[in-house]
């Protein structure tokens, strides 16, 4: 067997860490996770059910393919240096970043919720230079500026304000100077779109923290003691999604 098919994903469940994480408390699920997206994320069915690259594709309205190419390709067509990705993902979008994972490269993923880091597992199967590691976005066991690249793909529209406060100042911390955080989520659309009106009996009811983006920016919620070097911002399907790349 070649090296890659031979090598194995690690999962780690560290008890603490360096820079801010060195005393944090034992990993729990979140309350909010556990009272609102039980059924999406943690129920023994949630993966059976949500696991198809073709319902992914569908909750999002056909955009998953441009929504994860646009943010890869924030990463480069060869992803070089030390990656971080906040949160496992349903559909190919980690299938697809190690592929463009340079020799030298690596890769951490973490997820606060035991099933999807099992189910991570069973995607990637031997693929190398990835490591799963059971933590959670509000309290990294990472030392400062230790990551090249950082992102998060579909997270902050399902954590309330406070969570998604600390969620995007982790990510801050954890990228080095001139490194880019990527976040990816929804958007509020344009007045003239069909899914400003569609979506927001949707998102009332199945993600009732995902208006907050409809209501503010992704720089609302930046940490006042951390101020990126630059932002950018892209919009896609009418406004529905948005892409926000910041520079530390």
């Amino acid at each position: 067997m070649s090296p890659k098919e031979s090598a194995t994903v690690a999962t780690v469940e560290p008890s603490g860490g360096p820079g801010a994480g060195a005393s944090l408390a034992p990993i729990t699920i979140p309350k909010y996770l556990q009272d609102t997206y039980w059924w999406a994320y943690l129920h023994p069915n949630a993966v059976r059910i949500f696991e198809r690259q073709w319902l992914v594709n569908l909750i999002l309205w056909g955009n998953f393919s441009r929504l994860r190419d646009a943010a890869l390709q924030e990463m480069g067509e060869v992803i070089e240096g030390k990656v971080l990705q906040v949160a496992c993902v349903y559909g190919d979008f980690t299938e697809h970043l190690v592929k463009r994972l340079s020799p030298t490269a690596s890769l951490d993923v973490i997820d606060v919720a035991p099933i999807q880091i099992k189910n991570l597992h069973d995607k990637l199967k031997n693929a190398r230079q990835v490591s799963v590691l059971r933590q959670d976005s509000t309290e990294m066991h990472f030392e400062d500026a230790g990551h090249d690249t950082v992102v998060v793909f579909f997270l902050l529209h399902e954590q309330p304000a406070d969570v998604r406060r600390k969620t995007i100042a982790e990510a801050l911390r954890v990228t080095r100077p001139g490194g880019k955080i990527v976040f990816v989520d929804y958007h509020k659309p344009v007045s003239s779109s069909p899914f400003r009106y569609v979506m927001v009996p949707i998102l009332s009811t199945l993600e009732p923290f995902a208006l907050d983006l409809w209501r503010g920016e992704i720089v609302d919620w930046l940490p006042a003691d951390i101020k990126p070097a630059k932002v950018e911002k892209e919009t896609f399907f009418g406004g529905l999604y948005q892409k926000v790349v910041m520079t530390r």
